[in-house]
Formats: structure tokens, C-alpha cells, sequence
């Protein structure tokens, strides 16, 4: 299987796409991958959900000018629809996964 481009993750087809920039030594970003994995699971089938390590990823989090992890950033249609830094109730997240649902 090919390694997708990050422009072609982002332009899912059909459905929003939630990008999660995170890192392995970032603790707010442990304690999101709870929530991260709970919205996944809600959204099924209509929200793609991508994790995106910065250490390996360095392109891809310059090129949105990610400064703190963990950022989320949200596309619609290819377009940058919502972001946010650092960590939030799961309630807050899926409020505006809803908008673009």
C-alpha cells in the first residue's frame, strides 16, 4: 500500500476529517487519545479520524504552523474548517464535529 500525501488524507471524500497532531512525550496528549479514540467511534463511517506525529510528520506540522501539540485541526472538503490547541472535553469536540456532519 502506497503512503497516502497528507493533501490526499485531508480530502476524504464524503466526510469531514479530523487531524490530531500529537507527540510521544506530550501528556496532554495521552490524555486525549481517550477522547480522540471515543469520537472515532461515534463518527463512524461518517468522520475520518488522523493522527499525526510531529517528530516523524515534521513537513506536514510546518506546513499548518503546528507551535504546540496537541493541536486538532478540522477539514471539510479539503478546507480548514475549525482548529484548536491543547486538550478539551470530548463534549466540546464532538459540538463541532456536528456542525460539519
Amino acid at each position: 500500500m502506497a503512503k497516502k500525501s497528507f493533501k490526499e488524507l485531508i480530502s476524504s471524500p464524503g466526510m469531514p476529517v479530523l487531524v490530531d497532531f500529537y507527540a510521544d512525550w506530550c501528556g496532554p496528549c495521552k490524555a486525549m487519545n481517550p477522547v480522540i479514540q471515543q469520537v472515532a467511534s461515534q463518527y463512524n463511517g461518517k468522520l475520518k479520524v488522523v493522527k499525526v506525529n510531529i517528530d516523524n510528520n515534521q513537513s506536514a506540522a510546518a506546513q499548518f504552523r503546528v507551535q504546540g501539540v496537541p493541536t486538532f485541526i478540522l477539514f471539510s472538503k479539503g478546507q480548514q474548517v475549525w482548529r484548536q490547541s491543547g486538550a478539551m472535553p470530548a463534549q466540546q469536540l464532538t459540538q463541532v464535529i456536528q456542525q460539519y456532519i
